[in-house]
């Protein structure tokens, strides 16, 4: 089996092609197969080769999906799994509309041509978020909601699964969108996403530095762990196509937590003097996006597919000390 990972220097995207390259095999579309190759994809060309270096299966393509030689090697390679990552991250699609609609639209649009061209179509999951909602007050609501979203990221992100959905429909992929919670703890830098507080307000302090909070403690976050995301995308690519439907998009559950309670859990876990290092820093640009994000989403279809959450907050901040422990 021969697989795609756009976005592939990117965090998920590197956990992903990992996790994929120690697999021997990994179930796709109801049945078992074995992993003979994976093409990484990015246009960051140092980070794919790292990758390259550290895992036996992998073969870098440096490159962005509005490059025709990138998209020929693509759809040359005629891969059984495409997993679609690349991706501008929420708060830098709302400075720049240009750039965010060119990488989350038309290379969205430009990958799904690209499996158009191969003669058997292959698995696409792509990779959506629960900012294709709004709500009042940071409310809760269901999977069934109609999307109503009030950031350009969110838009774009809701254009892709209609996309995704069509093509699935005409033949041209077996899709299946992902509406991800909010990912916490990521690893590294703070990046321009306007949820990157999320992971920031436990990250850094675990790491002894100071982190800003732009919100109030009272606001509730949708969350899940690094790891949860990768076993929701495996799950994902191992479901049956008649097991999804003509739904093509799922709507993946998430532990519903406030950031206070963030804060005390951090607190308990790992320490008050980790706590006082998190500093009010209000900003009414991010609290206006998360702000309409909703605080809690009940996902009934997606946990009927076998899709199942993280059992609280105290286990998103445990799985990053292991990681802080495995790295050093």
């Amino acid at each position: 089996m021969r697989i795609v990972v756009t976005g592939a220097a990117g965090f998920l995207g590197r956990m992903v092609v990992e996790a994929l390259d120690r697999a021997e095999t990994v179930i796709l579309d109801g049945a078992e197969r074995r992993v003979s190759a994976i093409l990484a994809v990015d246009i960051a060309a140092e980070p794919l080769a790292d990758l390259a270096a550290r895992c036996r299966r992998v073969h870098p393509l440096a490159g962005g999906l509005s490059d025709p030689a990138v998209l020929s090697r693509i759809a040359s390679d005629a891969p059984d799994l495409v997993i679609h990552f690349a991706a501008v991250v929420s708060g830098q699609a709302e400075a720049d509309w240009d750039l965010g609609m060119s990488v989350n639209l038309a290379g969205t649009i430009a990958l799904i041509e690209a499996c158009r061209a191969m003669a058997r179509p292959p698995v696409l999951i792509f990779s959506s978020s629960v900012a294709v909602f709004s709500c009042a007050a940071n409310d809760t609501i269901t999977e069934g909601a109609l999307p109503a979203p009030r950031s350009s990221y969110g838009t774009q992100k809701l254009m892709g699964e209609l996309l995704v959905r069509d093509a699935t429909r005409r033949g041209f992929v077996r899709g299946r969108s992902l509406r991800f919670p909010t990912i916490s703890v990521r690893p590294g830098a703070p990046n321009k996403a306007a949820s990157s507080f999320a992971s920031g307000i436990l990250r850094e302090p675990m790491a002894g530095l100071a982190a800003p909070l732009p919100v109030g403690r009272d606001l509730r976050l949708h969350l899940a762990s690094p790891g949860k995301a990768l076993d929701y995308m495996l799950h994902a690519a191992a479901l049956d196509q008649a097991a999804i439907g003509v739904e093509t998009t799922l709507t993946l559950p998430g532990i519903s937590v406030t950031v206070g309670e963030m804060i005390d859990t951090l607190a308990r876990i790992v320490g008050a003097d980790a706590a006082a290092l998190i500093r009010p820093t209000p900003d009414a640009a991010i609290e206006a996006i998360v702000a309409s994000w909703p605080g809690e989403i009940t996902c009934p279809r997606a946990r009927a597919l076998g899709f199942t959450p993280n059992t609280g907050i105290a286990e998103l901040i445990i799985e990053h000390q292991r990681r802080m422990n495995t790295a050093v």
